[in-house]
Parts: structure tokens; sequence; C-alpha cells
């Protein structure tokens, strides 16, 4: 037994059961039975979704747009590269660390850098974790030059700082 025909028996056990004109009409015609489940067959919802909205590759979008391999190149030299500046948010409020990072994102866009380095420090003397490292990631998900972002090696901060590349 397939799952097609479990499918079917579930579907039969489960429906509401006829009534006794639609059993005596069945009994007469039963090509119309047949004729009537071809017409009621299922469709996944998946291939219904991708069939009417179609598939969305922005992968492939940027890769047309720049170049897959140039790009890839590019990308493994960045991800190598010491960060152009850095800025060490060490000891500053939320308040502060938000003004300071705006500054500090503006300051590097003019100066056309590709790297730069935040300090935020790892949260060891802090109650609740790190609450920077934590504020630093939130706000480079939502600005718009900061691109992938990764913390460095140990000897260089590890996951108490994190480096960005710039769009």
């Amino acid at each position: 037994m397939d799952f097609g025909e479990i499918l079917d028996q579930w579907d039969m056990q489960t429906q509401r059961p006829y009534g006794k004109k639609k059993l005596r009409r069945d009994a007469k015609n039963p090509a119309q039975t047949d004729a009537g489940k071809e017409n009621t067959q299922r469709i996944n919802p998946m291939d219904y979704w991708l069939n009417r909205h179609g598939i969305y590759d922005k992968d492939a979008e940027n890769q047309e747009e720049t170049g897959a391999g140039a790009n890839f190149a590019e990308k493994r030299k960045l991800r190598t590269m010491r960060p152009q500046a850095e800025i060490d948010l060490h000891g500053m409020t939320l308040e502060e660390s938000y003004a300071a990072l705006v500054a500090f994102f503006d300051d590097a866009v003019q100066k056309s850098y590709k790297k730069i380095l935040i300090i935020h420090g790892k949260g060891n003397h802090s109650e609740n974790g790190p609450v920077l490292a934590r504020f630093v990631q939130k706000f480079l998900e939502s600005h718009a030059h900061a691109g992938e972002t990764g913390h460095p090696k140990g000897r260089d901060g590890g996951t108490g700082s994190t480096w960005v590349i710039l769009k």
C-alpha cells in the first residue's frame, strides 16, 4: 500500500457520511463517482504556491551583477585583510555606543574603508551577559552600509570584537 492509497483511505474514513439521496445516486451512476474523484485530487500546497508565485533567487541576481569568480576572490581577500579602522566601545552605555557607531560608520564610509573593527568586549563583567555584543549585532543588521560580519581570531579579540566589511 503506497502513501496515496493511505491518504485516500483516510479521506474516506474522515469525511462526513453520505446522505441517503447521495448513496442512491452513486449506486445508480458509479461512473460519475470515479470522474468526480479525478476532479477533486489534492494539490501539494508547496507546489501550488511555487506555481503561483514562482521562485526568486537573490543570490543568483547578485552573482549576475558582479561576476561570481571575481566577487569570491575579492570577498576572500577582504576577510583576511586587517581592519582599516577600529572603535572601542568598552565602558560606554548603549546610547553612547549608538552615537559613536553612527559617527564611526559615517567616517568610514566617507574615507572609503573596506573593513572596520568594532571592539565591544565579551561581557565578562556584566551581570546579564554581553550587552554591547548583542547591541552591536542588532545595529549591524539594520545599518545600510554594514555587509558581511565576523569575529577575528582569538589573538585579535575573538568574540569580544566584530569585523565588518562595508558595502
